[in-house]
């Protein structure tokens, strides 16, 4: 019973991520083009770890030659993941001569499984870096995204489907996976040889669909519109390569922007609109978005995201204090303050006032 429903499994394990990684490739929301790419090529070439299963389970025996090619190809697995978060991140990037570094392993480890056969102390090595091999490649995954976070708040005030927290969430499981499969190994060697992987293939299945889920859910990170986007990348790229940022306006035009920016934001409250970003803004003030960059960062010591949400929570406290509309529920107070989710909206309010929007209601009503 344990054994069929562990085939079972593990013929939905594999044929998921197989099914899905085409789906993927396919693209037919038509966004995140080359990240998709690189993801899809990852969800396949993981499928791989179980086909060798599958081919059992179907009654074929396997070449050795086939067994070569498919261990051969796992060591790419971490790589196409890898530069996925490249392209999620950074759309524009290009291929440069320091990223030939990711061959070095992979010219390793062909070379240790050329020369394994028979050999058991290469072929423990070999089965070492194909899990080690993972290791930097998730650590540099998970910082990376966590500087993207960061980044993405200089232009842009609704951060939630754009932040590729799944995609962190993802590189912490990959992590414990590597943990379970070692000590799982481990177990196996020193204390009692385990049959059944049903255990460790339910965590897999989870990790693949969840994942496999929000990829493709996962929106473009960076506006469709071309001229938008090269606008948005720039004042990024900028940032990063001058940590000291040089005067961009002068100390007149400087004041005489700030209060212009602050007029706007009480008038016409642009705030509201959920799809504000810094180019939006900067266009309403008729100044580059680098410009209004360096205008936030001196003139408020803020960014666009605290700069824009900082005025969309003081008008839901408006709201929220208004006796009229205490039948207004949460969502709709979201909506119309500009947030674009009740979760952003209860984030952002509490990081703001210490409360949860629901908790400042219920306490100024109380008064």
């Amino acid at each position: 019973m344990i054994e069929n429903f562990q085939n079972f499994v593990l013929v939905l394990l594999y044929g998921g991520l197989v099914i899905i990684s085409f789906i993927i490739l396919l693209n037919p929301m038509k966004v995140n083009k080359k990240a998709n790419f690189f993801f899809s090529l990852f969800l396949f070439l993981w499928s791989s770890y179980w086909l060798l299963d599958i081919l059992n389970l179907s009654g074929f025996s396997p070449s050795s030659v086939l067994v070569f090619f498919i261990a051969l190809v796992q060591i790419f697995t971490p790589i196409f993941l890898f530069f996925s978060v490249v392209f999620f991140i950074s759309p524009n990037y290009i291929f440069r001569k320091k990223d030939l570094i990711c061959l070095i392993v992979p010219i390793i480890y062909l070379i240790l499984l050329l020369n394994s056969e028979g050999n058991k102390t290469l072929t423990t090595v070999a089965d070492f870096i194909v899990v080690v091999h993972n290791l930097p490649y998730i650590i540099i995954i998970y910082f990376r995204i966590k500087k993207h976070q960061k980044r993405i708040e200089t232009f842009s005030a609704n951060t939630e489907k754009i932040n590729l927290q799944w995609l962190a969430n993802l590189s912490l499981l990959l992590f414990c996976t590597i943990v379970l499969t070692v000590g799982y190994e481990l177990f196996n060697v020193f204390i009692y040889k385990l049959h059944q992987h049903l255990f460790m293939d339910l965590f897999f299945l989870f990790i693949s669909y969840s994942s496999s889920f929000q990829i493709l859910r996962q929106s473009e990170i960076y506006s469709v519109n071309d001229e938008e986007r090269e606008q948005i990348l720039s004042v990024e790229f900028e940032n990063e390569i001058n940590k000291e940022k040089k005067q961009l306006l002068s100390d007149d035009d400087f004041n005489t922007l700030k209060e212009n920016l602050l007029v706007i934001m009480e008038t016409e409250k642009p705030f509201l609109e959920g799809e504000l970003n810094l180019v939006k803004l900067s266009e309403m003030v008729n100044i580059t978005p680098h410009q209004l960059s360096y205008l936030l960062n001196n003139g408020f010591n803020e960014n666009f995201f605290q700069f824009v949400n900082k005025y969309r929570v003081e008008f839901a406290k408006k709201i929220l204090l208004d006796s009229s509309q205490e039948k207004k529920s949460m969502l709709e107070i979201a909506f119309e303050s500009g947030f674009n989710s009740k979760t952003s909206f209860n984030t952002i309010f509490k990081k703001v006032t210490e409360f949860t929007p629901s908790e400042f209601r219920k306490k100024h009503s109380d008064l």
